[in-house]
């Protein structure tokens, strides 16, 4: 059967963009890279781009070629505006698939720096997932592995610390969500020989300002912060809101730039990483990162103005 108009339309629509999309994305310096703020991680000793790309669900297209493609061409539009982090993990179905996919049409493999993850209660399953994790993506090998949601940390942590002593990964983590067990994750941030930590932070889930971000930003610690959005639940309950006049100080024209600059606006915060689905809505999310900032004072501002609402 042909496809019908609707189809044919979308998948017109879907090759323009990632022409387009790739175009901007390939040449070795992207025009706006410049723009976006870095933020140092005494821990590795590099800096990263403070807005990355997460994957959790938005990814997970399995071998749908128009839901490819259009993933394809939200990473080409994270490149040509200077993201450098995604992040994934074998929890996420087809997400590892649809980066490796991506990666390998727009020939970036060395333009991303790549974070994943194992996931597995049997810490001798662990090389086998991760080596599998690293096919499906298509690198040499993975910038960053962490554990995770804690899941057999202890185990799992001495394999990734054996293979970075290996040199078979550059650096690496753990992670949690949903404001789950920080009493463990201070634990092994102040015990563990690691490089960075995921957790849940927003302008709504602030329970790590108190004793985790402080602990990382003594330890160097690099700092991912997860959930940015609360899978979409914060931007819907705000999306009948105006935006406040404060908003226009730190140039943000949308709820999802209010709190993506309060996230990373935060000292100890390395990378926020919203996933998203839509190419105008990864270009949102990266201006984000770019002058100017909230201060100390306008945070709280920020702050207490969503909690009121």
């Amino acid at each position: 059967m042909p496809d019908c108009p609707q189809r044919l339309s979308r998948r017109r629509l879907l090759g323009g963009l990632l022409a387009l999309a790739a175009g901007a994305a390939l040449p070795p310096f992207p025009a706006r890279a410049s723009e976006i703020l870095t933020r140092q991680v005494p821990a590795i000793g590099e800096a990263l781009p403070l807005v990355g790309l997460g994957s959790w669900i938005t990814f997970n297209v399995g071998d749908d070629p128009l839901l490819l493609e259009e993933c394809t061409a939200v990473m080409a539009a994270f490149f040509a505006g200077g993201g450098r982090m995604i992040d994934s993990s074998p929890m996420y179905g087809s997400s590892q698939a649809t980066i490796g996919h991506g990666l390998a049409t727009l020939d970036a493999a060395g333009r991303v720096y790549a974070a994943d993850k194992v996931w597995t209660s049997n810490a001798a399953e662990g090389p086998s997932q991760i080596e599998a994790s690293r096919r499906d993506w298509g690198v040499p090998r993975f910038d960053l592995l962490q554990v995770h949601n804690l899941l057999a940390w202890e185990a799992n942590l001495d394999t990734l610390q054996a293979m970075k002593a290996a040199g078979e990964v550059r650096h690496i983590g753990i992670t949690t969500s949903h404001g789950r067990r920080h009493g463990t994750l201070a634990r092994i941030m102040r015990d563990a020989d690691i490089d960075f930590v995921q957790l849940t932070y927003n302008i709504v889930d602030r329970e790590a300002e108190a004793r985790l971000l402080p602990l990382a930003h003594e330890r160097g610690l690099g700092v991912i912060a997860n959930r940015p959005f609360q899978r979409k639940r914060l931007i819907r309950r705000l999306a009948g809101e105006p935006l406040p006049g404060w908003a226009a100080e730190i140039g943000a024209e949308s709820w999802a730039q209010v709190i993506l600059k309060f996230i990373v606006s935060h000292p100890a915060v390395s990378c926020a990483i919203p996933a998203t689905t839509r190419v105008d809505h990864v270009r949102e999310n990266l201006a984000a990162a770019r002058e100017p900032l909230p201060d100390a004072a306008l945070r709280r501002r920020m702050a207490e103005h969503v909690r009121a609402l």
